[in-house]
């Protein structure tokens, strides 16, 4: 079983005792409004298939074509959100990253934390060179959180997604992280706060 831990999170396999959260944070229209392809209402059903497609994808091993992360919250042993490294092509080293939680731990820096293990994991563990990511226009706090990373918007696609919990075409802004710019900006942070100490 893959795990990642963090200061206050453990990124885990997702598993059949989850589906209760990932109803309670993905029923929310204000977080599956910025998803493609979660429905709303968001069912058992719709999270026990996600839950059987995720174990499926575990079993291939190390080499896999997806990771799909449960963000679990230590001090309540609840799963807060879930976050991926998807689409993966060893070939050429790059992935497709998702990401989102429960509006109720928004703004307490649980993203920034989740967000920085799986970069972590990506570019020095599996070794990747590359992260395609994206956000709905209109979600700022996606474009901050990515850009706190280093990553870059690199174009618009007008009406990319058929928005499944509200029904609206949505425009996505392409972004991407390159290893090297991930470097340069975690050194810097890192810099920064020596300076401050």
């Amino acid at each position: 079983m893959m795990e990642l831990e963090t200061e206050r999170l453990v990124l885990r396999e997702w598993a059949r005792k989850d589906a209760r959260d990932l109803i309670d944070g993905l029923g929310d229209i204000r977080v599956s409004k910025w998803l493609a392809y979660v429905n709303h209402p968001y069912t058992r059903k719709d999270a026990n298939g996600w839950i059987d497609y995720c174990a499926k994808l575990s079993k291939e091993g190390p080499k896999r074509a997806a990771y799909h992360f449960a963000i679990e919250l230590k001090s309540e042993k609840k799963v807060i959100g879930g976050i991926s490294l998807s689409g993966i092509n060893w070939a050429q080293g790059i992935a497709e990253g998702g990401f989102w939680l429960n509006s109720r731990y928004h703004r307490k820096g649980y993203g920034t934390e989740a967000v920085a293990a799986r970069l972590e994991f990506a570019f020095n563990r599996l070794k990747l060179r590359r992260i395609e990511n994206g956000f709905f226009k209109g979600n700022t706090a996606s474009y901050r959180l990515q850009m706190k990373f280093g990553y870059r918007v690199e174009g618009l696609m007008r009406k990319r997604y058929l928005c499944m919990a509200d029904g609206k075409a949505k425009d996505e802004y392409i972004t991407a992280l390159l290893k090297e710019d991930w470097l340069r900006k975690r050194s810097g942070t890192q810099s920064s706060r020596h300076a401050r100490t």
